[in-house]
């Protein structure tokens, strides 16, 4: 799959090493932009308040809130610092999305391509609470939770 990501940071540079890793053609957007003509996914990793911006220098884009692609919304809990532990945890962390349906599928193989498992959340109407639910995590973080995290999908248990 070719995959442009927009940011490489410590989240986009780890995530663009973890899917070449699993055999993806992998191109890197930095605060210069580029063009993202022929890809087959785009990902966003900067930060919320810079995405406008970060968006504006990309030529080639489709994503929903620009154009009508389909769009998918994921975090997982853990730090990009913790990316190269993933694959020697004792159980796959989780990962939640939130996704238009039709990009439900290429979303759970690039999370599964990273080393998680993912979790679902239903629709983009359900992005908001995904962020909620990250500043919750976080905070439990900060108070000694444990840093890899596994939920459980039901009828797992």
């Amino acid at each position: 799959m070719n995959i442009v990501i927009v940011g490489r940071g410590n989240v986009g540079g780890g995530l663009a090493a973890l899917w070449r890793k699993a055999g993806h053609e992998v191109t890197a957007l930095g605060r210069g932009g580029g063009d993202a003509n022929g890809a087959d996914v785009v990902v966003v990793a900067v930060p919320g308040s810079s995405i406008s911006a970060a968006l504006g220098g990309v030529t080639g884009l489709a994503v929903k809130s620009f154009t009508s692609g389909p769009v998918a919304k994921t975090f997982n809990l853990n730090f990009a610092s913790l990316y190269d532990q993933i694959a020697v945890q004792r159980v796959r962390p989780s990962s939640f999305y939130a996704a238009d349906a039709a990009a439900r599928d290429i979303t759970e193989e690039l999370i599964i391509d990273v080393g998680y498992d993912p979790v679902p959340l239903g629709g983009l109407d359900k992005a908001r609470g995904l962020e909620d639910l990250a500043w919750l995590l976080f905070a439990a973080m900060k108070d000694g939770a444990p840093v890899f995290y596994r939920f459980a999908v039901p009828g797992e248990l």
